[in-house]
């Protein structure tokens, strides 16, 4: 009897996602094994570690050009560079969440079974130390976006899905303060994005009976040469799409963002802003780019409409928001409609300059929510826009460091936020879609007023009575803020390198 022959695995080309992996695996058992005391310590150091060696490992493989693991996994130049965007999002991700010197404990709850408003509840809150198991949990999230975004099948991109998505659900709920709202963005979270989901699995099995098989090449020879009812063909890549849009937060499969990024912790929300838009987008270019290029007139005026209504919606919404992480999760709503714009341009400008608005919008977006963990008073963050009054009379550095981030997010020249909007916008027009470049600059006008009633807040208003102080932030948050501003800023003066770089990984394997 013949031996079962397994497929060949290359361990060097899977050894990013393995390394998040088995360190995630260790840092539980070092839950389980170490005192309670020490375990920040230990985990912060292991997740740093691992994030690092996880980075070389992706530079070791640059030039790697495979398909491994029975065609489930490929390895090219988009997936090594959304592997090394995530890492070092990731890692600055980890600054902010490490971050305990501003408030004891940290941003996260000590025990999360606690019972909301409790005498326990209250001294948590006050005295003891944040839960330490935001860290594997943490590199259990990376390391399935790494698999995300080079997931060769639909199966294994479900997988994917699923290894990053239950612990950022996990995470939603761990907010040291404001307990009850975190649980309820967690539990939103977690029922729409079931939802999304089962209609994405729904997706593979049609797109499973529309190609007889469920790899991407599968279903390109099957686009190009079809055999059985395209009915099955559009519902499929219907339902599919639907999983990816919802992990992009574009609309209409946006409404859990305001409530979540509002809900959760704001180290957690910065992780989602940054690390999760670059694995949504990741996935959604190598479905629409490997897969279905076949039947791009189909799903290319459809899927215009959705970025034209996510840029609208997004940039409507922002100017009625009273709260800053509201106002910064529509905000990443239109961003992601900006995304959509170079993902439809479907040429290889478009593929390089949606990855480098990915980098560009990930680190900006990270320095704004690490400002925001530092405007503070007695009950924590203070969120509201009415409390930020006069905030660049009291402290003008940070008011002008943030001041800064917004003119990049309104898209000013001199900032990564103008360099990136110029590279899709430019890569649409070439791709034939003026029309959404149009819809993208009216959009971005309109963006730019809650921008701006931010900065005229900031400067010109009085200092009230319950103005907040500005906390000086710790080691990790000023690292992650200097990292932010830094990449902001040479983004949008010297943006030749990443953009070089990119276009150098603008090549799919199939």
């Amino acid at each position: 009897m013949e031996a079962l022959k397994l497929p060949a695995i290359d361990y060097g080309a899977l050894s990013p996602m393995l390394i998040l992996f088995g360190f995630a695996c260790l840092g539980v058992l070092v839950e389980a094994l170490t005192p309670r005391r020490s375990r920040h310590a230990v985990q912060l150091g292991l997740s740093f570690v691992a994030i690092i060696a996880s980075f070389v490992a992706v530079i070791v493989e640059h030039n790697t050009q495979k398909i491994t693991i029975g065609g489930a996994v490929a390895v090219d130049g988009p997936t090594l560079f959304l592997q090394g965007a995530i890492l070092a999002l990731g890692a600055v991700s980890l600054m902010l969440i490490g971050e305990r010197s501003m408030e004891k404990g940290g941003a996260f709850v000590s025990q999360a079974a606690v019972t909301v408003g409790s005498q326990k509840d209250l001294r948590q809150a006050g005295e003891q130390p944040g839960a330490t198991e935001v860290y594997p949990l943490t590199l259990f999230a990376l390391g399935g976006m790494l698999l995300f975004v080079s997931a060769n099948d639909l199966l294994t991109m479900f997988v994917a899905l699923e290894v990053f998505s239950l612990p950022l659900y996990l995470l939603c709920a761990l907010a040291r303060r404001r307990r009850l709202l975190s649980q309820e963005a967690a539990l939103k979270y977690f029922l729409l994005g079931s939802y999304a989901s089962a209609f994405f699995l729904f997706g593979v099995a049609l797109i499973y009976g529309f190609s007889g098989g469920i790899s991407l090449g599968a279903v390109h020879d099957a686009v190009a040469n079809p055999q059985r009812s395209e009915v099955l063909l559009y519902a499929g890549l219907a339902m599919v799409a639907i999983g990816l849009l919802f992990k992009a937060a574009l609309a209409p499969f946006h409404v859990w963002t305001p409530d979540v990024y509002q809900g959760a912790p704001t180290p957690i929300t910065a992780l989602m802003a940054a690390c999760t838009k670059v694995a949504a987008f990741g996935a959604l270019l190598r479905v629409l780019y490997v897969s279905f290029e076949g039947v791009r007139w189909d799903f290319q005026p459809v899927l215009g409409v959705i970025a034209v209504l996510t840029m609208l919606v997004g940039a409507v919404l922002a100017v009625t928001q009273t709260d800053m992480k509201r106002l910064l999760a529509y905000s990443s709503v239109a961003n992601a409609g900006y995304l959509l714009v170079g993902v439809l341009a479907l040429n290889e400008q478009g593929l390089s300059s949606t990855m480098f608005y990915l980098v560009a919008y990930g680190f900006s977006v990270l320095a704004a929510f690490g400002i925001i963990t530092l405007v503070r008073d007695a009950d924590g963050e203070a969120t509201h826009l009415s409390r930020w009054a006069g905030l660049g009379r009291k402290s003008p550095l940070f008011a002008g460091t943030f001041t800064f981030i917004l003119l990049a997010f309104a898209g000013i020249p001199l900032t990564s936020g103008f360099t990136a909007k110029f590279a899709v916008f430019g890569a649409a027009v070439e791709g034939g879609q003026t029309w959404l470049v149009i819809f993208g600059v009216i959009s971005s006008m309109l963006l730019a007023f809650p921008y701006l009633r931010v900065v005229v807040l900031l400067w010109l208003s009085e200092p009230g009575e319950t103005t907040p102080t500005v906390s000086i932030p710790g080691f990790l948050t000023s690292a992650a803020l200097t990292i932010g501003v830094i990449a902001t800023f040479a983004l949008g003066v010297v943006p030749a390198p990443l953009i070089d770089l990119t276009r150098d990984a603008a090549q799919f394997v199939r």
